[in-house]
């Protein structure tokens, strides 16, 4: 029995020297500093200084699997799935795909590497926990299906019926789950969430005893403010059942029941024409699915009376269409199922084909950034206790998802805008001649 154990000793430490090798040739010329961490505890440095981030395999078959396929998807599922984890900076490993992509290795080289990976022999590990079934079945199977009721039903449920006081947790204290709006980078989150609120409300020009509907409203926020602060007649729709009874809540703890409703209602199940002055759609379209555009705009469109604005808050693609790569694949297996971006330019045209008046376009793109940064810091302080209302696989599923769309906002590849467009009217004039009033 002694032999045969310090054989495996001598078999682990080999296959993890050789994996510390296939490494230190990959990140020859990486400028961070990371340390790797191997399945039997030995470790690689990677640079200089101190650590940023703390990288462990727990399996050499998970090793290998990596190095050979090169697809960071499964990178991703890995660290879902936890056959690695990773502690610190979670934004480096997300920017070593461009480092991976950018490398430069000679024919002789990735052959050298990938008969090197093969002799990694499989080391013994058990998965620390498994992908909840409802991700890997209901929702999964349905991608690239056409967007319809019951699957945003669905997506909606699965993304924003997990638990209110998950979301708490990092959310700021009126619950907004779309990017605040900074006036400098110092402001907290809960200031920028209200300049958010306030930025739409005066936007739309709102006033003392119109009628407004919330497309997509959420936890409440912005329907409440609008009454609130501005006097008007607020009306919200959302499909989250979770969504809709927090609202309810505090509708009724903030005494507006005179002034604010909420109804548990698909867009496309909206009655009447011309019935609001003003409408708001945040962060809302992007589930609406690219097919579905004109109708979710033609709706807009006859739910507002003639010369009613429309501010319609979202994320756009750099490129159009959500054709199948990284992010699209990730975001529809794991986030959010029905969703789908489109470009900025196409967005204006199909609204312009709906009829609407297009009056302001303001990119968010560095809001967005750093309020997603402060979403991530939040949860990850926060790990403990969001374990309490989520699952580990959750957590991190969570945690990946905005640190990645941080620093996609960050390149650019993705956009979010505001567009404030009205009803067209002849001879109206629904905005001020200039923009002045936004901002005294």
């Amino acid at each position: 029995m002694k032999d045969s154990s310090e054989t495996v000793v001598r078999f682990a430490k080999t296959s993890s020297d050789l994996a510390r090798g296939i490494l230190h040739r990959i990140f020859r010329d990486f400028k961070g500093n990371v340390l790797v961490r191997f399945w039997d505890n030995t470790q690689l440095r990677i640079g200089q200084n101190l650590p940023e981030l703390t990288l462990t395999f727990h399996s050499a078959k998970t090793f290998r699997k990596l190095i050979l396929s090169r697809k960071p998807l499964h990178f991703l599922e890995s660290y879902i799935h936890g056959f690695i984890d990773v502690e610190g900076d979670l934004y480096i490993v997300l920017k070593l795909r461009h480092y991976l992509t950018s490398l430069l290795l000679s024919p002789l080289e990735k052959a050298t590497l990938a008969a090197k990976t093969l002799t990694v022999k499989d080391s013994k590990f058990t998965p620390k926990f498994e992908i909840p079934s409802k991700w890997k079945k209901k929702l999964s199977q349905k991608l690239g299906i056409k967007p319809s009721k019951e699957l945003n039903r669905d997506s909606i449920a699965f993304h924003y019926d997990v638990s209110n006081d998950f979301y708490a947790l990092w959310l700021d204290e009126q619950m907004v789950y779309s990017c605040a709006y900074y006036e400098d980078a110092s402001q907290t989150l809960e200031q920028a969430q209200r300049n958010k609120l306030d930025h739409i409300c005066r936007k739309l020009r709102l006033k003392p005893g119109e009628s407004m509907l919330d497309i997509g409203c959420g936890w409440g926020a912005l329907i409440c403010w609008a009454a609130e602060h501005y006097g008007v007649h607020a009306h919200g729709i959302t499909l989250s059942q979770n969504q809709f009874e927090y609202a309810q809540k505090t509708i009724k703890t903030r005494r507006l029941e005179q002034k604010v409703t909420v109804e548990l209602l698909d867009y496309r199940d909206l009655k009447g024409e011309a019935k609001y002055d003003k409408l708001a759609s945040v962060g809302m379209f992007e589930h609406v699915g690219l097919k579905n555009l004109p109708t979710y705009f033609s709706i807009a469109h006859r739910m507002l009376k003639p010369g009613g604005l429309f501010l319609n808050h979202g994320i756009t693609s750099e490129e159009g269409g959500w054709e199948k790569g990284l992010s699209t694949e990730f975001i529809n297996r794991y986030v959010f199922p029905d969703g789908q971006l489109e470009a900025i330019g196409i967005i204006q045209t199909i609204m312009e084909d709906s009829a609407f008046e297009i009056h302001d376009v303001e990119s968010l793109r560095q809001h967005y950034a750093l309020t997603l940064r402060e979403w991530v810091k939040r949860l990850e302080a926060h790990h403990g206790a969001a374990l309490k209302h989520v699952s580990e696989p959750a957590y991190r599923i969570w945690r990946l998802y905005m640190a990645a769309c941080a620093l996609q906002f960050e390149e650019g590849s993705t956009g979010i805008y505001q567009i404030l467009a009205s009803k067209r009217e002849p001879f109206s004039s629904p905005i001020p001649l200039t923009r002045r009033d936004l901002y005294n």
